[in-house]
């Protein structure tokens, strides 16, 4: 991604997003180049999803459920009860229709950022992951170790990312998508598959 395009994408996000939350996305475009750097992945690719994943974060409810409507998407029960869940999924379709992106790995990973996927690949893993780990969640011994997990194994910090955040929903009293545990077994069997 050039800086013109960039620049684009951040003037952009400054008109649809809170301040706080362009610093989250920064957070998460660092982290997303390192860890594809780290895992020999393109890192180009990763920020560039990383900058673009909470692109529909902030969108109204009718908006997200209108779009996703409008192009096709599954809109499950839980997913109408709390439409903020498809701001990933129509965060991908603003990418490609507002700045042409056509990256399938690109689009995948940033319509896989919030619930995951079944067998997701590592670009969409490492900007799950740099949405949940990125350093302005936290410094809990949890969080620095599951940072530390994404650096030795990708699976295994999926899986225990997700575990964090079902723990999470579970003590707030939220509604838990089918999708995330679904990410969260297929993960965990694949790390049991290899060892």
């Amino acid at each position: 991604m050039n800086q013109s395009t960039r620049s684009q994408i951040l003037t952009w996000l400054q008109n649809e997003v809170p301040e706080s939350r362009i610093r989250h996305i920064l957070r998460v475009e660092t982290m997303a180049i390192e860890l594809a750097n780290y895992h020999d992945l393109d890192s180009v690719k990763a920020g560039q999803a990383g900058l673009m994943h909470d692109l529909a974060k902030f969108f109204k409810p009718e908006k997200l459920l209108a779009l996703a409507e409008h192009h096709n998407l599954d809109i499950d029960p839980v997913s109408r009860s709390a439409p903020h869940l498809l701001h990933a999924e129509v965060g991908a379709i603003v990418a490609r229709e507002t700045f042409g992106v056509t990256d399938p790995q690109i689009l995948a990973a940033i319509a896989n950022h919030t619930l995951g996927k079944p067998g997701m690949d590592a670009l969409s893993c490492i900007v799950f992951l740099a949405d949940s780990l990125e350093p302005g969640r936290g410094h809990s011994k949890e969080l620095e170790d599951l940072r530390s997990l994404c650096l030795t194994n990708l699976n295994e910090a999926v899986w225990r990312s997700a575990d964090f955040s079902l723990q999470y929903l579970l003590r707030s009293g939220q509604l838990i998508h089918p999708q995330t545990v679904m990410t969260r077994n297929w993960f965990l069997q694949e790390v049991f598959a290899s060892t």
